[in-house]
């Protein structure tokens, strides 16, 4: 009779406390554009281009130019859609150096429009690259600038 009697209030505190979170939930309002904070934005454009350039067949590296838009949803970390123009630099994939390498310029030159899906926890510096997405920038409206 003394566990009867707690089933009814522990079932209607459980209820109580799903509401609640599920009413949490549902006021995330998705991804909002807001730009990245420096550091962030820092250590998540260093991340995609590394990830980048490890994946690509490319024999050169590429760096990004700008930073075209940027939203971000906060979840279990924080996760950004980022819409990046990167360019063919004149620095082999291996060199560690790529970051500061000029780009190319004439035939060998390559720029790209990619958005992609990064999830981050800023305070344990961790990242993943969810979905990534590129096309040459003369397919996208031209050179961006």
């Amino acid at each position: 009779m003394g566990i009867g009697c707690w089933r009814k209030p522990l079932l209607l505190l459980i209820a109580l406390v799903l509401s609640a979170k599920l009413g949490h939930l549902q006021r995330w309002k998705g991804f909002q554009e807001q730009p990245m904070s420096k550091k962030n934005m820092n250590s998540t454009l260093s991340f995609f281009i590394q990830s980048y350039n490890n994946a690509s067949n490319d024999t050169y590296s590429y760096r990004v130019q700008k930073l075209i838009r940027s939203q971000m949803q906060l979840t279990t970390g924080v996760e950004y859609i980022v819409t990046v123009k990167i360019g063919r630099t004149k620095c082999k994939r291996n060199d560690t150096s790529s970051a500061s390498c000029p780009l190319q310029s004439r035939k060998l030159r390559k720029s790209l429009i990619c958005e992609s899906l990064i999830y981050t926890v800023p305070w344990i510096n961790y990242f993943q690259l969810w979905n990534n997405s590129c096309l040459e920038a003369e397919h996208v409206g031209g050179d961006l600038g």
